[in-house]
């Protein structure tokens, strides 16, 4: 996947092709992040965006209006009281990918979100796969509850239930997001302010009537943890859905007037909204009815029905319409990004990739995913197909959590350029040639060693060297230096290997089916390459090039490589439980995106004609070129 090798071998000998491997090659060749070099031609998106327009991208993609229902749901079958509890252990699970994004989208600040982490730091192939199953995700949307009036309606005449109200809703929202970013997204911060005005009545009312009853829900016979430990865990496990959508903020990276310091809080305030509402909701309704009391259908408008109070019903429905408002925004609003970043790129048709100058979004991408939304929203139950959505999001929160151990350990040391630059590469390598080779007569002695000790040549067909400095490391059993390139192979050794623990642990650990002796050899081999793996990265030096990767001065993520990793841990297991049905549709999904990719993608690729240099020398290349863009 990119971890072990560059994105090519060798930098050019005049082709600028990723070398013999032909095709297969190109799904490991990796994009540069964004600079001031690289000439991006056209509109521009619009930089509007500050903190309170990004934390209310944020709650209102997260808090949608099936958390309305959910808080019954799992009461009654997981946590019982402690539903609370579940929604904190699922918080902080969130947060561990939350914090892996804030890093990324501050150093990494272009539209794209997942797909552009991982075309950057993993590989072509990888981020294709990705940003198809974020299409999916985000076509189909995440599971909401209309009112009756305006749910799904029967056509006697045609046999077929259609949702006219919400193909109708999707189109409103589509025309919205076509006015400009700034002004769709202050429109979803006004339903989002109602949807949370909604909640903190369900608080403030719902606490009034627990303290006059005596909150009945807590006083059972049965405890607080009715189902047992096991029971609140599974309870986290389905109600992490319902943090989904904080990723969205990181969608509009590239329309964040300052990304290295709005874009981590921005991320971290809304997910801290979110946990807390969601907190503190539990605590109020499941202390007003017993949990085994709960309406499975409303169970908030019950709690309150029960204590007399009928009336709160049209609160309630009236924040769960503007929930429902709020993420289809959220849903909509990351998707031509994310059709234009791949557009940009040339995997998809230069269509998708206009900006509009007028009010500076992606008009065509936006009405193209409008349409497509909305018929699907006509014609399907969309809530049937809520697991594939997952699939795209938890793929994505993982291969995030991965670039982050990648960029730390082993970021790429090769920058892709465009080969009409190949005359000042030639330059800039003919004058390192003719000083090294100088040196060398002067001081036969100043270079020890084969090239495999030294830096890799600029080009090729020019031969360079340059001593590379050792790292000197003491690992707790060994006493021994590493030299950088060693480092740098043991490092993408070892991450490859914890994700194969990862993916053994996992599918080992959860109830598939396998033999008792076959599933505990697995799940032994690879809890000991997960634990290695975390000793290895934890004992070995991070690579100095992270400190000038991408944009600096934004947020660091910490805890690395033990927060990465467990984050993995967490994805890759609900991964593998969603269910065999749900993976059959997504693999149906991802062969049609790979034949695309064959066939259309992998010979449109902008670096399909680029030439890979050593990142020390790009900067070179660029002040030598006519090109250079100051």
């Amino acid at each position: 996947m990119g971890l072990l090798v560059d994105s090519k071998e060798g930098g050019g000998g005049g082709s600028g092709k990723q070398g013999s491997w032909g095709g297969l090659n190109s799904l490991i060749r990796r994009k540069q992040v964004d600079s001031v070099h690289v000439k991006s031609g056209g509109q521009q998106l619009a930089k509007e965006l500050t903190i309170p327009h990004l934390v209310a991208i944020g709650v209102g993609s997260t808090i949608g209006a099936g958390v309305y229902i959910l808080v019954g749901t799992v009461a009654r079958e997981h946590s019982g009281p402690a539903l609370a509890i579940s929604f904190l252990i699922a918080g902080i699970a969130a947060a561990l990918s939350a914090f892996c994004y804030a890093e990324l989208a501050s150093r990494c600040p272009s539209a794209g979100s997942a797909y552009h982490y991982t075309y950057i730091c993993i590989g072509e192939g990888v981020a294709w796969l990705v940003g198809w199953a974020l299409i999916l995700a985000l076509l189909f949307g995440g599971e909401g509850s209309l009112p009756a009036f305006i749910a799904r309606q029967y056509i006697p005449a045609l046999d077929m239930v259609v949702d006219p109200c919400a193909a109708i809703l999707v189109f409103i929202v589509t025309g919205l997001l076509c006015v400009g970013i700034k002004e769709s997204t202050v429109a979803q911060g006004i339903v989002t302010i109602a949807n949370v005005c909604a909640m903190i009545f369900v608080i403030v009312a719902g606490t009034y009537l627990g303290f006059k009853t005596g909150w009945a829900g807590y006083d059972l016979p049965t405890g607080y943890f009715p189902f047992g430990v096991n029971g609140m865990l599974a309870g986290s496990a389905t109600v992490f859905f319902a943090y989904i959508g904080f990723d969205t903020v990181a969608s509009a990276a590239e329309e964040v007037k300052n990304p290295q310091r709005d874009l981590p809080l921005g991320i971290g305030a809304a997910l801290s909204i979110c946990c807390a509402l969601y907190m503190l909701v539990s605590i109020v309704i499941v202390g007003l009815v017993p949990y085994h009391a709960m309406d499975p259908d409303t169970p908030i408008s019950t709690a309150f029905a029960s204590h007399g109070m009928q009336w709160a019903a049209y609160v309630i429905t009236t924040g769960a319409v503007t929930a429902l408002c709020s993420t289809l925004m959220g849903s909509i609003l990351p998707q031509p990004r994310i059709l234009m970043a791949m557009a940009r790129d040339g995997l998809l048709p230069s269509f998708f990739s206009d900006i509009n100058e007028r009010t500076q979004v992606p008009v065509k991408s936006t009405i193209a995913t409008g349409i497509g939304a909305a018929v699907l929203a006509f014609f399907m139950d969309v809530s049937q197909l809520a697991g594939m959505v997952s699939v795209g999001t938890l793929l994505a929160f993982t291969m995030v959590a991965i670039c982050v151990l990648i960029l730390r350990y082993v970021p790429p040391d090769e920058v892709p350029l465009p080969s009409s630059l190949q005359e000042s590469i030639d330059s800039v390598s003919s004058w390192h040639g003719r000083n090294s080779h100088e040196i060398s007569e002067e001081d036969p002695k100043a270079h020890v060693g084969s090239s495999k000790e030294s830096t890799k040549p600029l080009l090729d067909k020019v031969d360079i060297l340059v001593e590379l400095p050792l790292i000197e490391k003491q690992l707790p059993f060994v006493d021994y230096t590493i030299s950088e390139d060693n480092r740098r192979k043991i490092a993408g050794w070892t991450i490859m290997f914890t994700c194969v623990g990862v993916l053994l642990l996992t599918y080992s650990a959860s109830d598939l089916g396998l033999p008792g002796f076959l599933r505990y050899t697995l799940c032994g081999a690879g809890g000991i390459l997960l634990l290695l793996g975390l000793v290895v990265l934890t004992f070995i030096d991070q690579d100095e090039a992270r400190h000038n990767f991408g944009h600096t001065g934004g947020f660091i993520c910490p805890f690395v490589p033990l927060l990465p990793i467990v984050c993995i841990l967490i994805n890759v297991y609900l991964l593998i439980n969603l269910g065999s049905d749900t993976w059959a549709r997504v693999t149906i999904w991802l062969l049609v995106g790979v034949v695309i990719y064959v066939f259309y993608g992998r010979t449109h690729s902008s670096l399909e004609d680029a030439i890979y240099v050593p990142a020390a020398r790009a900067d070179e290349i660029f002040r030598s070129s006519e090109n250079y863009v100051s």
